[in-house]
Protein backbone atom coordinates (compact mmCIF):
# COMPACT_ATOMS: atom_id res chain seq x y z
CA UNK A 1 0.00 0.00 0.00
CA UNK A 2 3.15 2.25 0.85
CA UNK A 3 4.22 1.27 -2.57
CA UNK A 4 1.12 2.55 -4.27
CA UNK A 5 0.82 5.70 -2.27
CA UNK A 6 4.74 6.61 -2.77
CA UNK A 7 3.91 6.31 -6.82
CA UNK A 8 0.83 8.31 -6.86
CA UNK A 9 2.58 10.78 -5.29
CA UNK A 10 5.17 10.75 -7.82
CA UNK A 11 2.63 10.54 -10.86
CA UNK A 12 0.99 13.73 -9.60
CA UNK A 13 3.88 15.76 -8.85
CA UNK A 14 5.06 14.47 -12.28
CA UNK A 15 1.78 16.37 -13.71
CA UNK A 16 3.72 19.45 -12.91
CA UNK A 17 6.42 19.36 -15.21
CA UNK A 18 4.01 17.47 -18.08
CA UNK A 19 2.31 20.32 -18.18
CA UNK A 20 5.01 22.65 -18.37
CA UNK A 21 6.04 20.18 -21.51
CA UNK A 22 3.07 22.05 -23.28
CA UNK A 23 4.26 25.07 -23.07
CA UNK A 24 6.60 25.78 -26.53
CA UNK A 25 3.33 24.05 -28.36
CA UNK A 26 1.00 26.77 -26.45
CA UNK A 27 2.99 29.37 -27.68
CA UNK A 28 3.73 28.88 -30.67
CA UNK A 29 0.01 28.09 -31.71
CA UNK A 30 -1.84 31.12 -29.39
CA UNK A 31 0.49 33.10 -28.12
CA UNK A 32 1.34 36.88 -29.03
CA UNK A 33 5.25 36.41 -30.36
CA UNK A 34 7.98 38.31 -28.82
CA UNK A 35 6.58 38.61 -25.42
CA UNK A 36 8.42 36.95 -23.60
CA UNK A 37 7.99 38.90 -19.94
CA UNK A 38 4.60 39.84 -20.56
CA UNK A 39 3.76 35.96 -21.32
CA UNK A 40 5.78 35.28 -18.02
CA UNK A 41 3.37 37.98 -16.35
CA UNK A 42 0.80 36.69 -17.22
CA UNK A 43 1.01 33.44 -16.56
CA UNK A 44 2.21 33.62 -13.33
CA UNK A 45 0.21 36.70 -11.54
CA UNK A 46 -3.32 36.02 -11.97
CA UNK A 47 -2.59 32.26 -10.83
CA UNK A 48 -0.88 33.40 -7.90
CA UNK A 49 -3.52 35.93 -6.75
CA UNK A 50 -6.00 32.85 -7.32
CA UNK A 51 -3.97 30.55 -5.09
CA UNK A 52 -3.96 33.54 -2.91
CA UNK A 53 -7.69 33.29 -2.45
CA UNK A 54 -8.45 30.31 -2.49
CA UNK A 55 -5.79 29.34 -0.24
CA UNK A 56 -7.13 32.20 2.57
CA UNK A 57 -3.20 32.43 4.25
CA UNK A 58 -0.47 34.76 3.71
CA UNK A 59 3.08 34.86 5.17
CA UNK A 60 4.21 35.69 8.38
CA UNK A 61 7.27 37.11 9.82
CA UNK A 62 10.42 35.56 8.22
CA UNK A 63 8.38 33.89 5.28
CA UNK A 64 7.61 37.25 3.83
CA UNK A 65 11.38 37.52 2.26
CA UNK A 66 11.60 33.17 2.12
CA UNK A 67 8.80 33.36 0.13
CA UNK A 68 9.60 36.35 -2.25
CA UNK A 69 13.44 34.77 -2.69
CA UNK A 70 11.61 31.44 -3.34
CA UNK A 71 8.94 33.01 -5.82
CA UNK A 72 12.09 34.99 -7.47
CA UNK A 73 14.14 31.87 -8.00
CA UNK A 74 10.84 29.77 -9.63
CA UNK A 75 8.84 32.13 -10.73
CA UNK A 76 9.93 35.58 -11.41
CA UNK A 77 13.50 35.25 -12.84
CA UNK A 78 13.18 31.37 -13.69
CA UNK A 79 10.60 32.11 -16.28
CA UNK A 80 11.65 35.43 -18.49
CA UNK A 81 15.20 33.61 -18.65
CA UNK A 82 13.32 29.89 -19.73
CA UNK A 83 11.63 32.12 -22.57
CA UNK A 84 14.86 33.51 -23.67
CA UNK A 85 16.69 30.62 -23.61
CA UNK A 86 14.12 29.39 -26.06
CA UNK A 87 13.90 32.27 -28.31
CA UNK A 88 17.49 32.19 -28.47
CA UNK A 89 18.07 28.33 -28.91
CA UNK A 90 16.04 27.01 -31.35
CA UNK A 91 15.54 23.59 -32.09
CA UNK A 92 14.83 22.84 -28.25
CA UNK A 93 18.55 23.05 -27.18
CA UNK A 94 17.32 24.95 -24.28
CA UNK A 95 16.44 21.42 -22.98
CA UNK A 96 20.07 20.49 -22.46
CA UNK A 97 20.22 22.84 -19.74
CA UNK A 98 16.50 21.86 -18.00
CA UNK A 99 18.30 18.11 -18.15
CA UNK A 100 20.92 18.77 -15.69
CA UNK A 101 18.72 19.26 -13.13
CA UNK A 102 19.48 16.67 -11.04
CA UNK A 103 22.91 16.76 -11.38
CA UNK A 104 22.95 20.22 -10.10
CA UNK A 105 20.35 19.57 -7.12
CA UNK A 106 22.79 16.98 -5.77
CA UNK A 107 25.60 19.10 -6.19
CA UNK A 108 23.45 21.61 -3.97
CA UNK A 109 21.44 19.09 -1.78
CA UNK A 110 25.31 18.32 -0.15
CA UNK A 111 25.57 21.55 1.12
CA UNK A 112 22.65 23.09 2.18
CA UNK A 113 20.82 19.54 2.91
CA UNK A 114 22.99 17.38 4.24
CA UNK A 115 22.27 14.76 1.57
CA UNK A 116 25.05 12.99 -0.11
CA UNK A 117 24.12 12.01 -3.22
CA UNK A 118 24.41 8.13 -4.15
CA UNK A 119 25.90 6.97 -7.51
CA UNK A 120 22.40 5.40 -8.47
CA UNK A 121 20.64 9.08 -8.85
CA UNK A 122 24.16 10.47 -10.39
CA UNK A 123 24.57 7.77 -12.73
CA UNK A 124 20.75 8.04 -14.02
CA UNK A 125 21.42 12.09 -13.92
CA UNK A 126 24.27 11.46 -16.23
CA UNK A 127 21.70 8.93 -18.68
CA UNK A 128 19.29 11.66 -18.66
CA UNK A 129 21.47 14.74 -20.31
CA UNK A 130 21.97 11.95 -22.51
CA UNK A 131 19.16 11.30 -23.11
CA UNK A 132 17.54 14.80 -23.87
CA UNK A 133 20.68 15.24 -25.60
CA UNK A 134 20.11 12.89 -28.02
CA UNK A 135 16.55 14.21 -28.78
CA UNK A 136 17.36 18.09 -29.00
CA UNK A 137 20.69 18.43 -30.48
CA UNK A 138 20.55 17.92 -34.09
CA UNK A 139 23.68 18.48 -36.73
CA UNK A 140 22.00 22.26 -37.77
CA UNK A 141 21.92 23.22 -33.56
CA UNK A 142 22.90 27.08 -33.50
CA UNK A 143 24.45 27.86 -30.34
CA UNK A 144 23.77 31.74 -29.06
CA UNK A 145 26.22 32.65 -26.09
CA UNK A 146 23.44 34.59 -24.83
CA UNK A 147 20.71 31.67 -24.64
CA UNK A 148 23.26 29.26 -23.25
CA UNK A 149 24.01 31.42 -20.08
CA UNK A 150 20.00 32.39 -19.64
CA UNK A 151 19.85 28.04 -20.20
CA UNK A 152 22.36 27.82 -17.30
CA UNK A 153 20.98 30.56 -15.08
CA UNK A 154 17.25 29.08 -15.09
CA UNK A 155 18.83 26.16 -14.55
CA UNK A 156 20.28 26.71 -11.33
CA UNK A 157 17.76 28.76 -10.24
CA UNK A 158 15.40 25.89 -10.61
CA UNK A 159 17.91 23.85 -9.36
CA UNK A 160 18.16 26.31 -5.81
CA UNK A 161 14.87 26.98 -5.68
CA UNK A 162 13.82 22.97 -5.15
CA UNK A 163 16.90 22.71 -2.82
CA UNK A 164 16.00 25.83 -0.80
CA UNK A 165 11.93 25.16 -0.99
CA UNK A 166 12.94 21.82 1.07
CA UNK A 167 15.31 22.98 3.45
CA UNK A 168 12.87 25.73 4.37
CA UNK A 169 9.74 23.62 4.44
CA UNK A 170 5.95 24.22 3.56
CA UNK A 171 4.16 26.39 6.53
CA UNK A 172 0.91 26.33 5.02
CA UNK A 173 -0.83 23.90 2.50
CA UNK A 174 0.28 23.76 -0.86
CA UNK A 175 -1.95 25.58 -2.72
CA UNK A 176 -1.30 29.03 -0.27
CA UNK A 177 2.34 27.89 -0.80
CA UNK A 178 1.79 27.97 -4.65
CA UNK A 179 -0.27 31.73 -4.37
CA UNK A 180 2.86 33.29 -2.02
CA UNK A 181 5.28 31.88 -4.82
CA UNK A 182 3.42 33.05 -8.07
CA UNK A 183 2.17 35.81 -6.61
CA UNK A 184 5.99 37.10 -5.75
CA UNK A 185 7.12 36.24 -9.24
CA UNK A 186 4.84 37.91 -11.11
CA UNK A 187 5.56 41.00 -8.97
CA UNK A 188 9.36 40.47 -9.68
CA UNK A 189 8.62 40.12 -13.48
CA UNK A 190 6.14 43.40 -14.16
CA UNK A 191 8.08 46.15 -13.76
CA UNK A 192 10.19 44.38 -15.99
CA UNK A 193 8.11 44.12 -18.46
CA UNK A 194 6.60 47.39 -18.47
CA UNK A 195 10.17 48.34 -18.88
CA UNK A 196 11.17 46.40 -21.80
CA UNK A 197 8.44 45.51 -23.89
CA UNK A 198 5.96 48.31 -22.97
CA UNK A 199 2.19 47.84 -22.73
CA UNK A 200 0.65 44.19 -22.70
CA UNK A 201 0.05 42.91 -25.86
CA UNK A 202 -3.00 42.58 -27.56
CA UNK A 203 -4.95 39.59 -27.19
CA UNK A 204 -7.56 37.40 -29.06
CA UNK A 205 -9.75 34.44 -28.01
CA UNK A 206 -6.95 32.16 -28.76
CA UNK A 207 -4.48 34.18 -26.50
CA UNK A 208 -6.37 34.26 -23.84
CA UNK A 209 -7.42 30.37 -23.76
CA UNK A 210 -3.53 29.68 -23.88
CA UNK A 211 -3.11 31.69 -21.10
CA UNK A 212 -5.70 30.24 -19.32
CA UNK A 213 -4.12 27.16 -19.68
CA UNK A 214 -0.59 28.36 -19.10
CA UNK A 215 -1.87 29.75 -16.18
CA UNK A 216 -4.57 28.13 -14.37
CA UNK A 217 -3.47 24.47 -14.88
CA UNK A 218 0.55 25.18 -15.71
CA UNK A 219 1.11 27.21 -13.11
CA UNK A 220 -2.00 27.17 -10.14
CA UNK A 221 -2.77 23.75 -9.91
CA UNK A 222 0.49 22.51 -11.68
CA UNK A 223 2.77 24.12 -8.98
CA UNK A 224 0.63 23.08 -6.02
CA UNK A 225 1.46 19.79 -7.22
CA UNK A 226 5.02 20.16 -7.66
CA UNK A 227 5.47 22.27 -4.15
CA UNK A 228 3.48 19.82 -2.31
CA UNK A 229 5.49 16.92 -4.06
CA UNK A 230 9.03 18.54 -3.11
CA UNK A 231 7.89 18.70 0.39
CA UNK A 232 7.36 14.96 0.33
CA UNK A 233 9.92 13.15 -2.22
CA UNK A 234 13.20 12.36 -1.59
CA UNK A 235 15.27 15.54 -2.91
CA UNK A 236 17.22 13.36 -5.44
CA UNK A 237 13.84 11.79 -6.91
CA UNK A 238 12.27 14.73 -7.42
CA UNK A 239 15.19 16.32 -9.33
CA UNK A 240 14.65 13.96 -11.90
CA UNK A 241 11.03 14.83 -12.91
CA UNK A 242 11.93 18.03 -14.94
CA UNK A 243 13.09 15.78 -17.16
CA UNK A 244 9.36 14.87 -18.52
CA UNK A 245 9.30 18.40 -19.64
CA UNK A 246 11.47 17.84 -22.23
CA UNK A 247 9.88 14.37 -23.41
CA UNK A 248 6.63 16.06 -23.42
CA UNK A 249 7.56 19.35 -25.61
CA UNK A 250 9.18 16.68 -27.95
CA UNK A 251 6.39 14.55 -28.34
CA UNK A 252 3.57 17.49 -28.90
CA UNK A 253 6.03 18.75 -31.90
CA UNK A 254 6.00 15.64 -33.18
CA UNK A 255 2.48 14.68 -33.35
CA UNK A 256 1.19 18.85 -33.38
CA UNK A 257 3.30 21.00 -34.82
CA UNK A 258 4.47 18.46 -37.40
CA UNK A 259 8.13 18.32 -36.60
CA UNK A 260 10.53 14.98 -37.84
CA UNK A 261 11.33 13.12 -34.82
CA UNK A 262 14.96 10.78 -36.15
CA UNK A 263 15.64 7.05 -34.76
CA UNK A 264 18.39 8.81 -32.46
CA UNK A 265 15.84 11.28 -30.96
CA UNK A 266 13.37 7.98 -30.35
CA UNK A 267 16.30 6.46 -28.45
CA UNK A 268 17.55 9.39 -26.53
CA UNK A 269 13.34 10.13 -25.33
CA UNK A 270 13.75 6.45 -24.23
CA UNK A 271 17.20 6.96 -22.06
CA UNK A 272 15.22 10.03 -20.44
CA UNK A 273 12.20 7.95 -20.05
CA UNK A 274 14.24 5.05 -18.22
CA UNK A 275 16.72 7.58 -16.06
CA UNK A 276 13.27 9.32 -14.49
CA UNK A 277 11.90 6.05 -13.39
CA UNK A 278 15.06 4.59 -12.37
CA UNK A 279 15.64 7.27 -10.08
CA UNK A 280 12.24 6.75 -8.45
CA UNK A 281 13.95 3.61 -6.92
CA UNK A 282 15.97 2.80 -4.72
CA UNK A 283 18.63 -0.43 -5.23
CA UNK A 284 18.15 -3.06 -2.79
CA UNK A 285 21.53 -2.68 -1.87
CA UNK A 286 21.53 0.96 -0.87
CA UNK A 287 18.07 -0.29 1.65
CA UNK A 288 19.72 -3.13 2.79
CA UNK A 289 22.67 -1.00 3.94
CA UNK A 290 20.35 0.86 5.57
CA UNK A 291 18.40 -1.27 7.60
CA UNK A 292 21.93 -3.32 8.65
CA UNK A 293 22.56 -1.32 11.55
CA UNK A 294 18.92 -1.10 12.91
CA UNK A 295 18.39 -4.77 12.82
CA UNK A 296 21.46 -5.65 14.43
CA UNK A 297 20.56 -3.39 17.07
CA UNK A 298 17.39 -5.72 18.27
Amino acid sequence: MAAQSSWGLVASTAFAPAVWGTTYVVTTLYLPPEHPLWSGLLRALPAGLLALTIGRSLPRGAWWWKAFVLGALNIGVFFPLLFLAAYLLPGGVAAIFGASTPLIVAALALPLLRERPTRWRLAWGALGVLGVALMVLGPDAALSPTGVLAGIAATLCMALGTVLSKRWGRPVGPVAYAGWQLTAGGLVIAPVAVLLEGPPPALDVSAVAGYAWLGLVGAALAYTLWFRGVGQMPTGAVAFLPLISPLVATVLGWAVLGEALTPLQGTGFVLALLAVACAQQTPSRVTNRRLAPRESVG
